[in-house]
């Protein structure tokens, strides 16, 4: 028997730590994909919620983001929202209920927060190394948070999207945007 590079060691831990993410989110009332949208919907920022960003952000095709989305909906887990400007745009936010699934603990949750700071810390510099390596090599966005991003401005209450041409409140200069571009 070979030994394991340590590029296979790591696909091989992500792969694990995925499945088992997977089959925890299948004991509850969504399957691993409607709670992959859900999350993102709920931290992403109101210029961010179409179908389209939907499928960028969790790499899949805009027909499975839309039948996902269309099961949160009746579920009642999602709203959408249609653009006055435009009728065929749509956003989706996060009901109530949707937010009070994601509220619930996990135990990957649970196994995160019990990590000592410079393991968790070391880690998610890792994984955001790791992540950002591979939308570069496959061309997709980063999906950053705002306040990261070249476009943004601090305001003394809240920020300013320099692309977008828009005020940002506190709040959502740490939401994700699909139209971040890293600084």
């Amino acid at each position: 028997m070979t030994d394991f590079t340590e590029a296979q060691q790591i696909r091989d831990l992500i792969d694990r730590l995925t499945r088992l993410s997977a089959a925890e989110e299948w004991n509850g009332p969504l399957n691993p994909s409607q709670f992959a949208a859900l999350s993102y919907l709920a931290r992403a920022n109101r210029f961010s919620r179409a179908p389209s960003h939907v499928a960028d952000y969790l790499a899949t095709t805009r027909g499975t983001a839309s039948q996902t989305l269309k099961a949160l909906a009746r579920k009642n887990l999602i709203d959408e929202t249609r653009s006055d400007a435009d009728k065929r745009s749509i956003r989706y936010d996060v009901a109530q209920d949707g937010l009070d699934l994601l509220n619930v603990s996990s135990g990957m949750d649970e196994v995160i927060d019990d990590l000592p700071k410079d393991t968790s810390t070391a880690l998610a510099t890792g994984l955001k190394a790791l992540v950002s390596a591979m939308l570069l090599q496959r061309g997709n966005r980063s999906f950053g948070l705002c306040r990261t991003c070249k476009h943004h401005e601090n305001l003394e209450k809240g920020g300013y999207c320099k692309l977008l041409e828009v005020g940002l409140s506190p709040v959502e200069t740490g939401q994700i945007c699909h139209e971040h571009a890293a600084t």
